[in-house]
């Protein structure tokens, strides 16, 4: 089930920030495979380095979230921040978006981090922080139509079945990797993704909650 696209007829204001995160993921990518396995092991966040010297490592839980680990890797993540962040980003407006995405990306980081703290595996990608996006479009818009690729259909689903199935799908792979025996290979950081969502999710319910406060003053 793979998103193609939403309804954006309701959209007010270009989504600038979404370009822009776009932007600065290729960019940096692009500067990855320039520096090879150097530039990785500065600046992406490993687990056992962070444990070892928090302070001196704090830089890479923000430079591993414009990072990836391959070409596909890169277009799935901003496939998803292109369908899902511009919603976002006009219904949060540019600095609370910037917010809601940094602040998932940092609870990603950590959620892995907290099942993997002695782990040498390098942490690189947007997942966590688009996860979180995801979290916030699905608070935000529960009922907007998607366009989904299904097979070899293309078919309209609403938002929360698209992001439901998405998350269902990040749970149970979570909880299987916590009963994986290789602890020290790469792979998908599900326990970031599902940390990612949950924020994502608390960060657009915080706001929520505080705009009607203000209008019922």
């Amino acid at each position: 089930m793979m998103p193609l696209g939403d309804d954006n007829s309701l959209r007010k204001a270009t989504p600038v920030i979404t370009y822009l995160l776009i932007v600065m993921n290729i960019l940096v990518f692009l500067l990855e495979l320039s520096g090879g396995e150097a530039f990785i092991k500065q600046w992406a966040f490993i687990p056992k380095r962070f444990s070892a010297d928090p302070v001196s490592d704090f830089p890479t839980l923000f430079t591993s979230m414009f990072m990836h680990g391959g070409w596909l890797h890169l277009a799935a993540n901003m496939l998803y921040l292109w369908i899902f962040g511009d919603n976002v980003e006009d219904r949060l407006g540019k600095i609370k978006y910037i917010f809601l995405y940094l602040l998932s990306g940092l609870a990603a980081a950590f959620a892995q981090y907290v099942f993997s703290p002695h782990s040498n595996i390098p942490n690189v990608g947007a997942s966590g922080a688009i996860a979180g996006v995801l979290g916030a479009y699905v608070l935000f818009f529960p009922g907007q139509k998607v366009k989904v690729l299904l097979g070899q259909s293309i078919v309209t689903m609403q938002s929360i079945v698209v992001i439901g199935f998405w998350f269902f799908l990040q749970f149970v792979s979570g909880v299987g990797s916590l009963y994986s025996t290789t602890q020290d290979t790469g792979g998908v950081a599900y326990m970031a993704h599902i940390g990612g969502f949950v924020a994502g999710l608390a960060v657009a319910a915080a706001f929520r909650l505080s705009e009607r406060k203000e209008s019922n003053r």
